[in-house]
């Protein structure tokens, strides 16, 4: 049997509005992680501004203790809305399936209105990265349904974690 590695995440609550003291979504990220035995290493929060919360992102994928970045927030359409145009460019592979599972599953919650969360995933220097959307339930549901089991290096028939040693390969 694989045993369980513990990873190290980065949490990134993205909000004009949020404080530590109201971050409900950043919180249960941080909550569900360690409950599930990953190390959260550090936690902020950045006002929707894509050049702020690229300099966060950008400063944790050069980081090589960093195994994860989870963002909440700033996935919408509004104006303000700018997490995917600031993390995109910083990717070196999308993982479609991410955002796609996302909606499907949002779906059963909210109906059509999934059409206007635009969650990603991807790659960047090794570090696997999640942008979910800034709704407390909308993070339990990626967490519970998609993220736990994809950072789980027991979950077969495969996972992201068992991918790790391969995302630097040339």
């Amino acid at each position: 049997m694989t045993p369980f590695k513990k990873l190290n995440l980065a949490i990134l609550t993205v909000s004009d509005s949020r404080d530590e003291a109201n971050d409900t979504s950043g919180n249960a990220l941080v909550e569900r992680a360690a409950n599930f035995g990953h190390f959260v290493a550090d936690k902020k929060i950045v006002p929707d501004n894509i050049y702020q919360i690229r300099a966060i992102v950008s400063q944790w994928i050069i980081d090589e203790k960093i195994d994860v970045i989870i963002t909440t927030g700033g996935t919408g359409v509004t104006g303000r809305d700018g997490t995917p145009e600031a993390i995109t460019p910083l990717l070196d592979k999308v993982l479609d399936g991410f955002g796609e599972t996302f909606r499907w599953l949002s779906f059963n919650d909210i109906k059509t209105s999934t059409i206007q969360s635009r969650a990603i995933a991807g790659v960047a220097n090794g570090t696997y990265i999640f942008c979910l959307p800034g709704s407390t339930s909308a993070c339990k549901m990626a967490w519970d349904s998609i993220i736990q089991a994809q950072l789980d290096s027991r979950t077969r028939p495969c996972n992201l974690v068992q991918l790790m040693p391969r995302l630097l390969e040339k």
